[in-house]
């Protein structure tokens, strides 16, 4: 197992011990990860293995039941209030299923964090929302329509650009890639990498889809019963020497993973 990141490069998040259950399940079991500035990690895992629980501790979400977590040196788990808005004010995210509010058109779901966060009037949040769907390859005339006029794919567009329209400096990823073809995943991944890289802001993504991953990672984490067991540039997983990271990016059936099977 690699260091988590380089000892030199600032961290923009910091976990350490992170435990989280939820009645007699234990989640995470003292989870330990770094995340530098201007990173894009990509935590991989199977389904129920703590991904989505991680994030949400990160974001505020949820609260452990112990460890701490720390975004730009400071110490979050605890914060309560106007604290926990100036640090989740830093933050952007793309939700699984975009997420999108059904009851607004496209550019007021972008425009959403700009008004009503940041206090920005609707004439000026409107003309960031359009440049920002430009930024994802979306016309001004979608930003009239409804989320429920758009394919799944425009949709996770819609909801990068709304991610990433504060300019925040932390995005999350919560599976990118999850109901898209083959192509149009290809196509999200290569717009996340780019809006990142644009930004000059710092990932967290988590997914099961291994493509994605080795599409947006700089770094790659694997989270197994609550714990990273790997973690190290993308370059070095398939060569990682980690029978369980072995068996997951492989997708085998046989291996230290056992899979619950009910039928």
């Amino acid at each position: 197992m690699s260091e988590n990141g380089a000892n030199s490069a600032p961290k923009k998040i910091s976990v350490r011990g992170l435990t989280k259950s939820f009645g007699k399940k234990q989640v995470l079991q003292g989870l330990d990860i770094d995340v530098g500035a201007q990173e894009s990690l990509v935590v991989i895992g199977g389904s129920g293995t703590g991904k989505s629980v991680l994030i949400k501790s990160i974001i505020g979400l949820l609260n452990p039941d112990a460890g701490t977590i720390k975004i730009d040196g400071e110490t979050v788990t605890g914060m309560s209030g106007s604290e926990r808005e100036r640090i989740t004010g830093k933050f952007g995210m793309l939700f699984q299923g975009a997420a999108l509010f059904d009851s607004l058109t496209v550019w007021e779901n972008v425009a959403f964090g700009l008004i009503q966060a940041r206090g920005m009037a609707r004439g000026l949040a409107k003309e960031k929302a359009i440049a920002t769907l430009a930024q994802v390859g979306l016309s001004s005339d979608v930003g009239e329509l409804a989320p429920s006029e758009l394919s799944g794919g425009m949709q996770k567009r819609v909801g990068l650009a709304r991610a990433i329209a504060t300019e925040p400096e932390i995005i999350f990823f919560d599976e990118p890639t999850t109901g898209l073809d083959p192509i149009m995943g290809s196509v999200i991944d290569d717009l996340i990498s780019k809006c990142v890289r644009e930004l000059g802001a710092t990932a967290l993504s988590i997914t099961h889809d291994m493509a994605s991953a080795r599409r947006i990672a700089d770094r790659v984490a694997m989270i197994y019963e609550g714990r990273i067991i790997w973690d190290g540039p993308v370059s070095e997983i398939d060569n990682s020497g980690n029978p369980h990271v072995e068996q997951f990016i492989n997708g085998r059936s046989e291996g230290p993973i056992q899979m619950q099977v009910t039928g």
